[in-house]
């Protein structure tokens, strides 16, 4: 968001809006979305997207490639619905990003589909190499380590590799930064304005050490980029809280304390933690156009991981 891009409607149009041409039959009997196109750069920028994605699934040869593995968002889940709304549009830009990827979602608890259900229900054949799950979570932690490697090995067939979490990853950094700026922290400040600032980085919170460094990694990369101190809090399960934190920077003479929303949905917790911002609250990560972006750069990652050879058992002598 600190470009100026089309919005979520814009690209939807561009991506999947039927090609129909003034007698109104879609290009090719294919219907490819539901918006009339009315230019003709629009109607050839919606060709080229279409192009591309089917050539993509050419190789040279001209033989068709195998199917990409699926991707599997996997959402925690939440009471908020807000929560679901969001990750529901966050996949659907995902899906314009990579038009020929079958993308789907699954939730730990709390939200249909569970991920469980989802995994059921996978078809990996047509030559896809089984299924690639992107925890849509921001640190290592019990779900990225039990839950998720779990689910995927109670479906019978099932070849799955997990990614990593989307934290810690400057991606996340850029989107906490535009977050901020919407919510009114002032660029190009000078540095005798810089030394009253400070952020407090509001994230969940968990018991797992390896989760408290990814989220503690996540805080200097944002303090490199805004030039103030950023202390990591938490909604629970872990200290400092939000109050604590903002009461150590104020001790440190910041009295302009902002607070960063490391959630990436609306939810309880972000709630809470928002209200007790003594200066301005940035919104959740939610959809911004860096989060798809993480989400498909995840993806690749595991796919361009090696699969670790099985082990062969050895024969008797």
């Amino acid at each position: 968001m600190t470009a100026s891009k089309p919005s979520h409607d814009e690209s939807r149009t561009l991506s999947h809006a039927r090609l129909r041409p003034s007698g109104g039959t879609p290009t090719g009997g294919q219907p490819l979305g539901g918006a009339h196109l009315d230019s003709t750069a629009q109607l050839m920028n919606a060709i080229t997207s279409q192009l591309g994605s089917q050539l993509s699934l050419v190789s040279l040869n001209g033989t068709r490639r195998p199917a990409p593995p699926p991707l599997v968002l996997v959402a925690h889940g939440s009471r908020d619905p807000r929560a679901l709304s969001t990750v529901r549009t966050l996949i659907e830009r995902v899906r314009e990003l990579r038009p020929h990827l079958s993308v789907h979602l699954g939730h730990i608890e709390l939200n249909e589909p569970l991920l469980a259900d989802t995994l059921a229900s996978l078809d990996t054949g047509d030559g896809a190499d089984g299924a690639v799950l992107v925890p849509l979570l921001l640190s290592r932690g019990y779900h990225v380590k039990r839950d998720i490697p779990e689910a995927a090995a109670a479906v019978p067939g099932l070849r799955a590799r997990i990614a990593a979490p989307l934290g810690p990853h400057p991606l996340l950094v850029e989107t906490l930064y535009a977050r901020l700026v919407e919510a009114g922290w002032r660029t190009g400040m000078s540095d005798a304005a810089r030394r009253a600032d400070g952020v407090v980085l509001a994230a969940a919170g968990s018991r797992d050490p390896e989760s408290i460094t990814d989220t503690r990694r996540t805080a200097q990369l944002l303090a490199e980029r805004l030039g103030v101190p950023v202390v990591p809090a938490y909604a629970s399960a872990a200290a400092p809280t939000v109050a604590a934190a903002v009461r150590a920077l104020a001790a440190r003479g910041r009295h302009r304390i902002a607070v960063a929303s490391y959630f990436t949905a609306p939810g309880r917790f972000a709630t809470e933690c928002a209200a007790a911002a003594p200066w301005i609250a940035a919104a959740p990560l939610g959809t911004h156009a860096a989060m798809a972006r993480l989400v498909l750069h995840r993806y690749d990652q595991a796919v361009a991981t090696p699969e670790p050879a099985p082990e062969r058992e050895l024969a008797s002598a």
